[in-house]
């Protein structure tokens, strides 16, 4: 039976951020729980945790929920340190192929996949970023993401090769090597044949995504939503990893009203009591009438903390 210290993945298998953390979970040879979620909103089993959070992946472990696949495996690997996966650049590359790559990688596949489009899914994406997604646009660029594709992989072959080991991480995976495959994963679990095509000749990073893909996820077991969250309920929230240490460096004390919210798209601002704060996390409470006191963990990178307008202001 599940219980307050298991590892509780919200996520949807197509997802390639999700993907990264199944990949660790895999190096660290762990069990975890699955939670399926919708792709696209409503998430009735999501949102009462993270309030109104919507991007996959989403981490619970009892009512600690962890936003943003930085700050997951960040806490994974504070858990369960051997092996150790947190070694070189691991976060710099790690956002390099959260946006920059990401971003060819998306134009490439959703302009190779034109009208076939689900238009809710366009819908939501464009609620979720803000902004439209075009996909006229998308298979404009198809053309020129090749070449852009190929020269950001390029860059995985140049670094095995420089390193001289099988893994950029070392002789064995690491994040950083969860963070650089996300895109080849995402465009061959799409397009298999175009994922060959702009990986030809690239023999280091054809042996090295062999070695990845053969990680599997870890031992994973299927839980439903609403279990999840019985297990949220029942919960409390565990002793804060950081401390807070006096004033932020940008004035924030703890027990302030807070909201966070992303820095790219899915912008939801999350409200709160600021729990703590430091250079790499940020964690704040939330206490909900049907799951009582939670605690949301967000990354600091990526991510923008503000003072919570009080009751009768506008932010």
């Amino acid at each position: 039976m599940p219980d307050a210290s298991d590892i509780i993945l919200h996520h949807y298998d197509a997802s390639p951020f999700s993907q990264k953390v199944r990949e660790l979970l895999a190096i660290k040879q762990l069990a975890w729980h699955s939670v399926v979620m919708p792709s696209m909103m409503p998430k009735p089993d999501l949102v009462p945790l993270t309030g109104g959070y919507r991007r996959a992946p989403v981490m619970q472990i009892g009512a600690d929920i962890f936003c943003d696949s930085q700050v997951i495996m960040a806490e994974i690997e504070r858990r369960h340190p051997a092996p150790a996966t947190d070694t070189g650049p691991t976060w710099p590359v790690n956002l390099w192929a959260d946006r920059l790559f990401f971003q060819v990688s998306v134009a490439l596949i959703f302009g190779k996949l034109g009208d076939r489009v689900d238009p809710a899914f366009i819908a939501d994406r464009e609620k979720l970023s803000g902004r439209p997604f075009n996909i006229a646009a998308m298979a404009a660029a198809a053309g020129p993401a090749r070449g852009q594709w190929r020269a950001h992989a390029g860059w995985i072959e140049q670094a095995l090769a420089t390193a001289g080991t099988p893994f950029l991480a070392g002789a064995a995976p690491g994040i950083i090597d969860t963070a650089a495959h996300m895109n080849i994963w995402f465009l061959a679990n799409s397009f298999p044949k175009l994922a060959d095509e702009l990986l030809s000749g690239f023999s280091r990073l054809a042996a090295w995504r062999t070695a990845m893909t053969a990680l599997g996820q870890g031992t994973r077991h299927e839980m439903t939503g609403a279990r999840a969250l019985e297990i949220a309920a029942a919960s409390a929230p565990m002793p804060v990893p950081i401390v807070h240490e006096g004033a932020d460096l940008n004035g924030f004390e703890a027990g302030e009203p807070v909201f966070v919210a992303a820095d790219d798209y899915g912008r939801d601002q999350i409200e709160g009591i600021l729990v703590a704060i430091d250079a790499t996390r940020i964690v704040i409470a939330r206490q909900t009438p049907e799951l009582g006191l939670l605690h949301l963990h967000f990354p600091r990178a990526s991510f923008i903390v503000a003072a919570r307008p009080a009751a009768g202001e506008h932010a």
